[in-house]
């Protein structure tokens, strides 16, 4: 009775439905996978983000017993002043959905320490200016004290622009401290996200940039979506075998009516 469910073209069938169960439940997983994640840098935010900041020494020491990816968003304090001669802007950023870049400026410690990139703000995409220091961006001159969150270099995924490896940059198409780093000289091998600052700059196009909002993404709910259809196609399959015997036992009978 059920001999014709192993003809080729239902084994074709059995395989095609499994292999699509099978690639929705990965898919589900997946989703899963991303939502801890996502879970897991909001953690990452609300912990380290709030501790006591520690000098650029103390953070390079914490870092000698962890790594960066545990350490970021911790905060950083430290007093000197700024180097607007070498400032840059990063490009293609939004704040709040409207289109600008940020600015980015070197800052040298008072005590002689290695200097810091620091991201003290957004600018409008409005503010053509492209020449350091960016009018309307300035720093406070002279003796500041800093405090910002540590960041890891920025790299070049599969997509995005390029940076050009060799010449004197204004700007960039992400926060690469490496390649900063050959027009400037040595810096840390992080930057700062700037968090707060005294005394503050006072300048109205510029605008801090804040940490990332705690997220949880559509990933749940995808999740989710993918467990219905999962459980649709496992239930629905043997219903469409069901139906598929019951019509074969109808033409087998009418078959022996006809040879009668």
């Amino acid at each position: 009775m059920y001999a014709f469910l192993w003809r080729p073209k239902w084994i074709l069938s059995h395989l095609l439905v499994l292999v699509l169960i099978s690639s929705m439940i990965a898919a589900m997983f997946w989703q899963i996978s991303r939502l801890h994640e996502k879970q897991d840098a909001n953690a990452l935010v609300a912990r380290n983000s709030v501790q006591a900041p520690l000098s650029p020494d103390g953070f390079d020491a914490a870092l000698q017993r962890s790594t960066m990816a545990r350490l970021q968003y911790r905060r950083v304090e430290s007093v000197g002043s700024y180097d607007t001669s070498a400032e840059v802007e990063i490009q293609s950023r939004t704040l709040d959905g409207a289109p600008g870049r940020w600015i980015a400026t070197p800052f040298v410690p008072a005590d002689g320490g290695t200097p810091i990139l620091v991201v003290r703000g957004f600018v409008p995409l409005a503010v053509t200016d492209t020449t350091p220091p960016f009018d309307g961006a300035e720093p406070p001159a002279g003796q500041v004290t800093i405090v910002g969150w540590v960041q890891p270099t920025q790299t070049k995924g599969f997509f995005g622009s390029t940076d050009a490896s060799t010449g004197r940059l204004t700007a960039m198409a992400r926060v690469d401290v490496a390649r900063f780093s050959r027009q400037y000289g040595t810096v840390k091998p992080y930057w700062l996200q700037l968090s707060g600052q005294e005394p503050p700059t006072k300048r109205p196009l510029l605008s801090g940039v804040p940490l990332p909002e705690p997220d949880e993404g559509p990933h749940r709910g995808y999740a989710g979506q993918w467990a219905i259809f999962t459980a649709i196609a496992i239930l629905g399959y043997p219903l469409v075998l069901r139906r598929a015997i019951k019509q074969h036992a109808i033409d087998g009978d009418d078959d022996d009516d006809d040879d009668a």
